[in-house]
């Protein structure tokens, strides 16, 4: 068995969240990892992801499904704020986009030849505005100066739809029909606006190629045409640091604007000239890359996703204040129940800061709603004393337990908490069932290795309502063959007339032996001359028989011998027979 060792991960002063009928309380405790959130999970029957609007007024959820590659008549999707689906608002065909007027009256939701509006109260269409094209790669809305606006990226199916060369155009609604302001861009289009700021709208260019060097920028929207103010373009003199742009988020004063930017996490800005802010937010934990961004609006707090793998943070919850240099609570998403990265655009609050909306995929298809309401506190978890094995030796096909102990600061959890365990060898990485941690925080993770060799188990607490997860630890062990023995029965006496007839039996830990084995058998005299019988079968339950007639008197000794296989280690037994007559 090898050393075992610790993998470091992200540490820091913690920021823990107390809810109240305010919102949320921030207060000091000590070091934060990756957590997993306490949340309401709704699995959502959708295959893409086209928005989300969180609607205060009446505490709506409206998600669209943004299908590029289908028609026909579609829905958007209306939960409560608790999770429950309430409703679906029709559509003639898929939507995407969609728009919440200043006062939550009216919904605007683009399907791909208009712009549909809902009463919110009533949940019913009232009008619908023209589109300048009938095509599928859907539109992105914001409601700035009292008027809608949105982008056309006028192509149809996926494989076009974010092509960096397309052309993007930003048109605004009047009445029934829509007007083309004369704005455009090569790639995306994405667009912002708040009530913090009620006449400006934030246009930024996303999926162009690197060479375009992408730009964000606002407009005054409160005249009858939109008026460009700052612009920013992000690339050094070499074309480095290009703006990879994922989501757009206008704090609640209106004062910052923040950026979800793959290609560097979250970008801070001063909105009256899209300067970089005197202070930015903290790095995303290294190897997570930005999604999505949004503000609270009590303003007091700020939601950062991303895309990570495995137990590295998706979600961080924080301060607005960038000065406030407290870690962010981190979630981690993991698994076929939450989802594993938070999605483009996918997040959202309550008004009043006290629930977190976020839609998180699997990297494919399968789509979630978390309703999240941070912890009142969280406290932190850790490993504590070397890892150990049962047994001390890990051979091929028998169980090993690895023994270890977690430690959880704060109160008891209410459930016991589990250790997740992986396994890593020359097949792979293969996950092994999860271990539940006893009260005295000892757990036993159970596990059968099926190949020789190096294996490395990497173990993990992903926390759980109150609890942070801790580090993760491993334990590298060498796979040994599995043991053989065996057993012989044989007379003290036997005489050269009647032969010796010797009984045994061939047994294995592990996996099963295999079929057809002949053992090894020799025969040495008193006068030290040995010579080789013939081979004895080993039957289906492992038991064989040995027949010989000596022709020597005295001591003879009788060996019998496996050569082991693939899987199973060599062995033998001997027996000493008084040879008489």
């Amino acid at each position: 068995m090898k050393k075992s060792q610790r993998s470091r991960r992200v540490t820091g002063a913690a920021l823990a969240v107390v809810l109240g009928s305010a919102g949320l309380v921030a207060v000091g405790t000590p070091a934060a990892y990756a957590a997993t959130p306490s949340d309401e999970v709704v699995k959502l029957p959708i295959s893409y992801f086209g928005a989300m609007v969180v609607d205060d007024a009446h505490e709506r959820i409206y998600v669209t499904d943004g299908n590029k590659n289908g028609s026909g008549a579609s829905a958007v999707l209306v939960y409560d704020f608790q999770g429950k689906r309430v409703g679906s608002l029709a559509t003639d065909q898929p939507a995407s986009g969609m728009a919440l007027s200043a006062d939550g009256a009216t919904l605007q939701v683009s399907q791909s030849n208009r712009i549909l509006s809902f009463d919110t109260a009533t949940q019913t269409r009232t009008g619908a505005a023209s589109t300048p094209y009938d095509v599928t790669c859907g539109r992105e809305m914001a409601v700035a100066g009292g008027k809608t606006w949105f982008t056309e990226t006028p192509y149809s199916g996926s494989s076009y739809c974010d092509r960096p060369d397309n052309n993007a155009l930003l048109y605004g609604v009047s009445g029934t029909a829509s007007f083309n302001t004369g704005w455009n861009s090569e790639g995306r289009l994405k667009l912002e606006s708040g009530p913090g700021a009620p006449d400006r709208l934030v246009m930024g260019q996303a999926g162009a190629n690197n060479a375009a060097n992408a730009f964000v920028t606002t407009f005054d929207a409160s005249g009858a045409n939109l008026v460009r103010g700052p612009q920013r373009r992000f690339a050094d003199a070499e074309g480095k640091g290009a703006l990879d742009l994922k989501d757009i988020a206008q704090s609640a004063d209106g004062k910052r604007i923040a950026l979800a930017d793959a290609a560097y996490g979250t970008r801070l800005l001063d909105a009256s000239d899209l300067s970089d802010a005197p202070v930015g937010y903290q790095p995303l934990p290294t190897g997570a890359k930005a999604t999505a961004v949004a503000f609270s609006g009590d303003g007091k707090y700020v939601a950062r996703g991303a895309v990570a793998a495995g137990s590295v943070s998706d979600l961080l919850i924080q301060p607005a204040d960038p000065a406030d240099r407290g870690t962010p609570i981190e979630f981690a998403f993991e698994g076929e129940l939450d989802g594993s990265q938070v999605v483009p655009q996918g997040l959202g609050w309550a008004k009043d800061g006290s629930r977190l909306f976020a839609v998180t995929s699997d990297g494919g298809f399968g789509h979630w709603l978390h309703i999240i309401k941070p912890p009142a506190a969280q406290y932190d978890s850790r490993f504590t004393g070397t890892l150990g094995t049962t047994p001390a030796k890990p051979v091929v096909g028998e169980p090993l337990g690895i023994r270890g102990k977690l430690e959880l600061d704060g109160p008891a959890p209410a459930e016991p908490v589990k250790v997740a365990a992986v396994r890593e060898d020359a097949d792979g990485t293969q996950e092994v069932a999860a271990a539940k941690v006893a009260a005295d925080g000892s757990f036993t993770v159970l596990d059968v290795p099926d190949r020789l060799g190096e294996a490395t188990y990497t173990l993990r607490f992903l926390g759980d309502v109150t609890h942070r997860p801790a580090e993760d630890v491993k334990i590298t062990v060498d796979v040994a063959k599995a043991p053989t023995s065996v057993e012989l029965t044989a007379p003290a006496e036997a005489t050269r007339a009647g032969g010796v007839e010797i009984t045994g039996k061939l047994a294995g830990q592990g996996r099963a032996l295999p079929s057809g084995i002949a053992l090894k058998v020799t025969r040495t005299d008193r006068f030290g001359t040995t010579g080789e019988l013939t081979s004895a079968s080993v039957a289906a339950d492992g038991t064989f028989r040995i027949k010989d007639l000596p022709n020597k008197r005295g001591k003879t000794l009788y060996e019998v011998s496996y050569d082991g296989d693939a899987l199973h280690t060599a062995s033998s037994a001997k027996a000493t027979v008084k040879i008489t007559g």
